[in-house]
């Protein structure tokens, strides 16, 4: 969709028409299929009283009559123009909605501004709801401000219109608008400047968009308008859902443009509850634009779960670990709890849970030496995780314990029969659940609780052993995904005024992510997760977008493929976007037991929240989208 501020001359309906249909041919031309033009475009809005005479009138329709033969030449394409109408004997300020050949419906300006710079009332009739037919051009359209003009070929596409001053009021027309099914709301505008204005205006539109859950598109008047009192900027906005995905620079003419993802408006509105339906007393105009494939101009960010800004990321982190220890400093002041254990593997993921609890503790104004670190070298320990472990123990000021679990861990496969040389899935698990039976005792042995540090990217993919490192009191960091864990744990790098600390803070971050449950080779880190699993850049992606707004496997590959294109190939998307699916179906299980934990973000997999999914459900219909999508990469070689 598109907003186009085109050139114009005040009160020259011949000159501004031809601007008009010039601007609807270049959008046209760029796959535009839905073009919004400002208010009163076909004469301008600063004509004053000449809106009362009939010759501007009659010059106006005349226009349109020319935009509506125009559109007959640009199949798919559904423009809105500002126009002054003349209907029963009174003037009304209209978007007129032009498609294929005709106008399809006129929607009035419901809001006239009759203060400080503004007089419309002084031209113009105020336009009501009640819909009914009038005739122009020969042909009967809808006139009235309840209208939705939808796609029969796309459910998803329902649109609403109002003009300037509408959205202004307390209870603007789109909120009914989009209670009656309008996924999008176009804005027909003649918003002058003053200073500060326009970030006022830019906070309308987004928090329009986003409390309808809906595409905005905002088009006001521009430069060439008439400076007698006032000056237009031309402003041009389109958001979704809160998200300014366009914005042109002010004093500008031209065309604004950027897509939109109506299945993902229509998704968060399904899973909304409170977002109710208000169809009584709406005209329905359908309209058929057939679908068609688009080169993708949309940006995904790579890292959906983490902010672009640095200024963003720094609050969001802060505001992060403050969610995550205000959770846990409730369970621990519940319980009168002034111990906890955290099993410390120089690893992210434990890094995060023992920042959290610190915070925690200090909250609650208890001895840092009452948590607990408790590393448990055994047969995958390498030297580095476990400098880096007990540097961070000693200088965040808790308690280090180590016990060397090689020794049970052995007795174990004796007890099993497990041949120790069998480095398969017993050998890898056996020390994961020492680990957690070593944590869980010492917890009753100083009356504290275990922290769990597995992460959100782990549990979707089910990478954790069941009832191993699965298991704790108090998941800290259960809904927050590997990308982000990275982040926090800079950020605390960043602003923890401790060299030592630092130091060892981001050598964590230098680390390979690994269990370090295979021996090392050459005392390096043999085992790699994210050469077992996947990259986590993928995962997390792909976690965000099929959680958070269910989307379909072949779009996900496909924006998959726009976000990370020359760093990862179509085949290497594939292979792990399968084995995500597979994974993520597969480990339910896993899931709908897990402890309790905060949740910090939208996407969050807890039983008693935001997942209730069953363990033995089916994953074949997702499976069959990959197996067509497998079929197309054979195909192109």
């Amino acid at each position: 969709m598109a907003a186009f501020t085109p050139k114009l001359r005040v009160a020259d309906c011949a000159y501004n028409t031809q601007q008009i249909l010039a601007a609807m041919d270049e959008a046209h031309a760029r796959d535009i299929q839905l073009l919004v033009f400002p208010e009163l475009a076909v004469t301008g809005y600063t004509c004053g009283d000449l809106f009362l005479t009939r010759t501007l009138q009659d010059a106006a329709a005349e226009g349109l009559k020319k935009i509506a033969q125009k559109s007959a030449q640009q199949s798919g394409m559904l423009a809105f123009v500002g126009l002054p109408l003349l209907v029963r004997g009174k003037l009304y300020n209209v978007a007129a909605a032009v498609y294929e050949g005709k106008v399809i419906a006129f929607i009035p300006k419901r809001n006239l501004p009759n203060y400080n710079e503004f007089y419309e009332r002084r031209q113009f009739t105020p336009g009501a709801p009640d819909v009914s037919d009038i005739l122009f051009d020969g042909q009967e359209v809808p006139f009235g401000g309840n209208i939705l003009l939808s796609c029969t070929d796309n459910p998803d596409l329902c649109i609403g219109a109002e003009l300037c001053e509408d959205l202004w009021v307390p209870l603007p027309p789109s909120v009914h608008h989009a209670l009656a099914g309008a996924s999008v709301i176009v804005n027909l505008s003649a918003s002058n400047d003053l200073i500060g204005k326009a970030d006022y205006r830019r906070a309308l539109v987004s928090g329009q968009a986003a409390r309808l859950v809906a595409a905005y598109v905002y088009c006001s008047s521009g430069k060439d308008e008439s400076t007698q009192d006032i000056v237009f900027s031309g402003h041009r906005l389109i958001a979704e859902n809160g998200t300014i995905l366009a914005e042109s620079e002010r004093f500008t003419d031209g065309v604004l443009a950027a897509q939109l993802d109506l299945q993902k408006l229509t998704e968060e509105r399904a899973r909304m509850t409170t977002f109710a339906t208000e169809t009584a007393g709406y005209r329905i105009v359908p309209f058929s634009m057939k679908s068609r494939t688009l080169h993708l101009t949309r940006r995904y960010d790579r890292t959906p779960f983490v902010p672009d800004a640095a200024g963003e990321r720094d609050r969001r982190c802060s505001e992060i670990l403050q969610i995550q220890s205000m959770g846990l400093r409730k369970r621990l002041a519940h319980i009168g709890c002034s111990h906890a254990v955290i099993g410390i593997s120089g690893g992210l993921d434990s890094t995060l849970a023992l920042l959290v609890t610190a915070r925690a503790f200090d909250a609650l104004g208890l001895d840092r030496k009452g948590i607990l670190c408790v590393t448990m070298p055994a047969f995958g320990t390498t030297d580095r995780t476990y400098n880096n472990a007990v540097t961070l123990t000693r200088q965040m000021g808790c308690t280090l314990r180590e016990i060397n679990i090689r020794k049970a861990v052995r007795q174990h496969f004796e007890d099993i029969g497990q041949d120790e040389s069998n480095h398969d899935v017993t050998y890898e698990n056996s020390q994961a659940r020492e680990r957690t039976q070593i944590l869980m005792d010492l917890a009753n042995m100083y009356k504290g609780i275990v922290i769990g540090t597995g992460d959100l990217s782990e549990l979707a993919l089910g990478w954790a052993t069941y009832n191993g490192d699965h298991m704790s009191m108090y998941g800290v960091n259960a809904s927050v995904p590997k990308t982000l864990v990275r982040y926090l744990v800079r950020y605390a790098a960043d602003t923890c005024g401790d060299e030592r600390l630092q130091k060892a803070l981001m050598d964590v971050l230098d680390t390979p992510v690994s269990p370090e449950l295979l021996p090392p080779e050459d005392g390096q880190i043999s085992q790699k997760t994210e050469d077992l699993v996947g990259p986590y850049e993928l995962h997390d992606f792909f976690l965000y977008h099929t959680l958070r707004f269910g989307v379909h496997p072949k779009k996900l590959f496909r924006i998959a493929q726009a976000a990370f294109a020359g760093e990862f190939s179509p085949q290497t998307i594939y292979k792990w976007q399968r084995t995500f699916t597979w994974r993520f179906f597969a480990q339910q299980y896993k899931r709908s037991c897990l402890p309790d934990s905060p949740k910090v973000g939208t996407v969050a997999v807890s039983p008693r929240g935001d997942l209730r999914m069953p363990s033995d459900a089916s994953g074949a219909v997702w499976m069959a989208e990959l197996d067509e999508i497998e079929k197309n990469l054979t195909k192109e070689g």
